[in-house]
């Protein structure tokens, strides 16, 4: 039996007391014994916000998300030591593959969305700017920079790998440190996996710590730049967010608890259907993965009466066939709870459901296992004796149990998904889309994610039970509230946003991204000819003039095939309310404002891969000039290829100064030759 030992104030620290004593769920022996006597929370926070916080916030968004993909790396390379010590939570490699190499994933997805999606800077612009004066010359803008806090997790004992690594990437990506305190029971497998991160050195001092045991007088150290994020039951959540110093300083706290998640069968998917083929497999799984502690799982199955009887064979034979034993064993389906308080705690679940419900199956073999010294329950499968009873739609037995519901028509099926009173996920098995859309918008407001699935997705869904990083993982009411990934939603409660005022200038300063009615440096000559490193924001280029001729217009729709009647037919346009005569192709326009900043030889810039936010401001009509204003307005450096990527400001105006068509232009410009992968010699 080990000690755990707690990582705070950059060392490991060893509790002076034994603690709580966990045990191996298969076997009963102890395993750990968990305590955090002796630290001084007050001083572990500090660590983290004078010693952690600066550190991140002294890096850009890529530079944090190359720290997080070399972490998911590392983890995965490490991965053995933690499948073996995952055995011990009675998880098989399958369950535990969720846990740790999912858990990797979500650091390598965060690493990828942050190099690909934010800028590479330490502020992000949320939205567009606002022009709050006529003449352009006061402007305001959102933009979002790091809190100066720490991001406390307090996590469960379901996912000692995953939940704490799904929580530490948006923190992470976002500039904030964290401490993660584990769920006791499983908090051996968490100890390892940081063990692993500091060994490998990637993260800087005070990134990262952790508290083994109680997390005793932390939530009093505190405040509003802090943020707590929680995962468990509904009542502890509770309690926790009613913590004086909490509510006091309005520190942040978002949770993820108790879920009563739904299956659904539409009342298309008969049997002998591949929906309810899959349906049947899917419930059955979402049992017995992880031996159903997954705060995702199916726990209401909902069923049309007609087809209930059916529906209930079909999910128990498929039980029948899942083998429970030794998580060790690769033959084994389905291992044991996390421990026998947990058994006890499903077991109690399970007789509160039956008085409202009557047993499908609830036994099996167990292989090679004493079940009565390990945490082993039998898959559970219930039907409900009434479809509205209260402990059917309140009671989460968190284990390897299932209550089959069963509804007449979508409405009753809606208006019983809504009596779970909040819920991470539903999933609908449909092979009619307008009953599939009509179910998932009635039960959407209860729920943080819908999966639909119909036999065109068969091999491609990625499963009920299974949060993804780029998709919302949280849940309305009952299940907490909160909002965990969902790609960079999950920054929002790391970041403050803040609104400022202020000249273009200064906002361009704030911002990086040269702002609209900022100083523009014209008098540098072809920009197109500066290699990266020499651009600047607000360089820019006013091209020269090109009339636009009738002959333009049809020699562009002869060569395109584009003959729609506003540029070809002078009686239709006429008659246009937009157009009132013939006009230029919108494209021609684009095309023509290339041919008048493109710079023709070889230079730096290597390519053009696309345009953004492109607007047809006003019709451009023959006998009008045209001329472009090209500005610098966005620099993001590709490390270590050599170039980086530039967003130019395009406004094309006619004669008038109008703007006809405004539009980001992307391209790939090389660095200077010798710096940041760029070869000694550029063409």
């Amino acid at each position: 039996m080990r000690i755990l030992e707690s990582h705070v104030q950059g060392t490991w620290h060893a509790p002076s007391v034994e603690g709580i004593v966990t045990r191996h769920a298969v076997t009963g022996r102890p395993v750990a014994a968990v305590s955090s006597d002796g630290i001084d929370f007050g001083a572990t926070v500090t660590y983290a916000r004078d010693v952690g916080g600066p550190a991140l916030r002294s890096t850009t968004f890529h530079e944090r998300a190359a720290l997080l993909k070399a972490l998911g790396q590392h983890l995965l390379a490490e991965k053995e030591g933690l499948y073996a010590l995952s055995t011990a939570t009675g998880a098989t490699r399958n369950d535990s593959w969720i846990d740790i190499e999912g858990g990797a994933g979500v650091l390598l997805g965060y690493a990828s969305k942050g190099r690909r999606e934010l800028p590479d800077g330490q502020v992000l612009l949320e939205g567009e700017p606002e022009v709050l004066a006529r003449d352009g010359s006061f402007i305001a803008a959102h933009v979002a920079t790091a809190r100066h806090g720490v991001a406390v997790q307090v996590n469960a004992y379901n996912f000692p790998c995953w939940g704490p690594l799904e929580k530490l990437a948006p923190a992470l990506l976002a500039g904030m440190p964290t401490i993660i305190k584990p769920a006791t029971p499983t908090a051996f497998l968490t100890e390892a996996l940081v063990r692993c991160i500091v060994e490998s050195g990637i993260l800087p001092d005070g990134a990262l710590q952790l508290v083994c045991g109680s997390i005793g007088d932390l939530f009093d150290h505190l405040g509003g730049q802090d943020h707590v994020g929680f995962t468990g039951s509904a009542a502890t959540a509770a309690a926790l967010r009613a913590h004086p110093n909490l509510v006091g300083r309005s520190v942040r706290f978002n949770a993820e608890a108790d879920s009563l998640n739904a299956a659904i069968l539409g009342p298309s998917a008969i049997p002998g259907t591949t929906e309810f083929d899959l349906f049947v497999a899917e419930v059955a799984r979402e049992m017995t993965v992880k031996a159903g502690q997954k705060c995702t799982a199916i726990r209401r199955v909902l069923v049309p009466a007609v087809h209930v009887d059916a529906a209930a064979e079909a999910i128990a034979t498929t039980l029948s066939g899942t083998r429970v034993g030794d998580p060790a064993d690769e033959a084994t389906g389905m291992g044991s709870l996390v421990g026998t308080t947990q058994r006890d705690e499903a077991a109690a679940a399970i007789a509160a459901l039956r008085t409202a419900a009557s047993v499908v199956v609830d036994s099996c073999t167990f292989h090679d296992v004493d079940p009565t010294a390990g945490a082993f329950l039998a898959p559970t499968l219930l039907l409900a004796t009434d479809s509205e009873a209260p402990v059917v739609h309140a009671t989460e037995a968190f284990g390897p149990v299932a209550t089959l519901v069963t509804y007449d028509g979508p409405d009753e099926a809606v208006r019983l998904a809504g009596l779970g009173g909040g819920s991470l996920v539903a999933s609908i098995y449909s092979g009619d889309p307008d009953e599939a859309a009509t179910i998932a918008l009635g039960i959407a407001a209860h729920h943080g994610r819908v999966h639909i699935v119909d036999a065109s997705v068969t091999s491609t869904s990625t499963g009920h039970g299974s949060p993804l990083p780029m998709l919302l993982h949280g849940g309305p009411g009952r299940a907490g509230g909160g909002e965990e990934m969902g790609g960079l939603r999950g920054l929002r409660q790391h970041l403050q946003t803040t609104a400022f005022q202020g000249s273009p200038d200064v906002l361009t300063r704030i911002v990086g991204q040269w702002m609209p009615g900022a100083t523009r440096h014209a008098d540098r000559g072809h920009p197109f000819k500066l290699h990266f490193d020499d651009l600047e924001l607000g360089t820019a280029l006013r091209t020269g003039s090109r009339t636009v001729s009738i002959a333009d217009i049809e020699a562009f729709a002869e060569s395109t095939g584009d003959h729609f009647y506003a540029h070809m037919d002078e009686k239709a346009a006429a008659a246009s309310p937009i157009f009132g005569g013939r006009v230029a192709h919108g494209y021609l326009v684009l095309s023509l404002a290339a041919g008048l900043f493109v710079w023709p030889d070889p230079g730096p810039v290597l390519a053009n891969y696309g345009i953004d936010r492109c607007r047809f401001a006003k019709p451009t009509y023959p006998g009008d000039t045209l001329t472009v204003w090209l500005t610098a307005k966005r620099k993001t450096l590709r490390a270590g290829a050599g170039y980086g990527e530039v967003a130019w400001d395009a406004q094309v105006v006619n004669q008038d100064d109008e703007v006809v068509a405004a539009y980001d232009v992307l391209t790939m410009v090389a660095n200077r030759p010798g710096l940041n992968g760029a070869p000694d010699e550029v063409a």
